[in-house]
């Protein structure tokens, strides 16, 4: 008796769909492995030297309470691209406002060590702090806040800071031009992750990034980072996409096509950034964030580059830096990361979150604010709708907050 109901049960409807998902589930694992093994060996060949030198390299960063990774490994990196590209090749334009810890002193051994090299360079060290900005009010970058008052909006300020870092690029006495212009955020780099960053796709492209961790394996920018169809990472691991050109780029470990990065490090072909009318960060218009509607100033540069549609911006998955040095060792370590079985978990927690989520109803809301806003004038328009977020963040004394 026993045995005829557990030949009924086998031959059931229920259970033939039980094992018939079993069984897809096992090929889709079967082509997921073989797919990362295969990209694994390809990844492994040996590399051809990015050839990068000679290229002429404008290095620009802004800095606020940076001190510990300054001592510990950014000041030297900068020192070692600087050999690389030899001094005459090299611009470094530093600029730091109101650090209360020691940057100021590390930037100011940084300047030094350049002046000894030769190097062209602007170091500036602003005082003016948070509160200082605060007590400013102006026209352009304040708005009326949900908490009654006005208040001073990150990104404009942010942008307003990317910009004093650009300025020596459109003002050398000698006329000097420059190839890219690479932005570094206060992250552990090596030489080896620009020249190869600098070499993606033999280095055509309006702009390239690196792939940046605070908290291995959750990449860090989330903010900039929009895929090839302008979407938001569905997973904050690999292989983090959601659209499919993108994720199959990550997993095979070629550039990556995107709508936006920045992620660390990110290179761009310098010609767009040169008068007049060189590009320059903004943030989105006043008007428009008092909708609580927010866009990075990262991403909403890629919007207005003019060579992001022909020449596209790429993330490069084999240049991966960190917010610390423990962040990089474990993401540079030299076996494969990430490893086969947390590439295989990755990707299917990125594939369930696909199959189970829908970005429609974040874009709906943002369609619907831009329409309605845009309605208020004919000078309404916001270009970079892909960058817009549901937040308003503001400057406070000691960094920033949502509100």
């Amino acid at each position: 008796m026993i045995q005829t109901s557990l030949r009924r049960f086998s031959r059931s409807p229920r259970t033939r769909v039980y094992r018939a998902t079993l069984l897809i589930f096992a090929l889709l694992c079967i082509v997921d492995i073989l797919s990362l093994v295969s990209a694994r060996q390809h990844q492994n060949l040996p590399a051809k030297a990015p050839n990068v030198r000679g290229q002429k390299i404008f290095i620009a960063s802004i800095h606020w309470n940076n001190e510990p990774i300054l001592r510990s490994n950014w000041n030297l990196a900068v020192l070692n691209l600087v050999d690389y590209f030899g001094a005459e090749n090299v611009y470094v334009s530093v600029y730091e406002s109101g650090s209360w810890d020691d940057s100021k002193e590390a930037l100011r051994a940084l300047d030094i060590d350049l002046e000894r090299k030769g190097v062209r360079r602007t170091v500036k060290l602003n005082e003016t702090t948070h509160a200082d900005e605060l007590k400013q009010p102006a026209a352009d970058g304040w708005i009326q806040t949900p908490r009654g008052r006005k208040e001073l909006r990150r990104i404009p300020y942010l942008s307003k800071l990317r910009n004093l870092a650009l300025e020596p690029l459109n003002h050398l006495e000698d006329g000097s031009k420059f190839d890219k212009v690479l932005f570094l955020n206060d992250v552990v780099f090596t030489t080896e992750d620009v020249t190869t960053l600098l070499a993606t796709r033999d280095g055509d492209y309006s702009a390239a990034c690196s792939l940046d961790f605070a908290k291995p394996p959750h990449y860090y920018d989330t903010f900039a980072l929009r895929d090839k169809d302008g979407h938001e990472a569905v997973t904050s691991t690999f292989p983090y996409f959601r659209s499919e050109a993108s994720r199959s780029a990550m997993i095979s470990g070629h550039p990556v096509p995107v709508q936006s990065c920045w992620n660390g490090i990110v290179a761009f072909d310098a010609a767009p950034f040169y008068a007049p009318d060189g590009l320059e960060f903004r943030g989105v218009p006043d008007s428009l964030a008092l909708h609580h509607v927010e866009g990075s100033e990262c991403c909403l540069i890629h919007v207005d580059n003019p060579l992001t549609q022909s020449h596209g911006v790429w993330l490069n998955p084999n240049v991966r830096v960190g917010y610390s040095p423990d962040a990089y060792v474990t993401v540079k370590s030299a076996s494969a990361w990430p490893s086969i079985s947390q590439s295989l978990v990755g990707i299917w927690s990125n594939r369930l979150w696909r199959w189970t989520t829908t970005p429609k109803i974040k874009t709906a809301r943002i369609t619907s604010i831009l329409k309605s806003w845009s309605k208020g004038g004919p000078d309404r328009s916001e270009p970079g709708k892909f960058c817009l977020i549901n937040e308003m963040q503001v400057l406070i004394e000691n960094g920033w907050a949502h509100v």
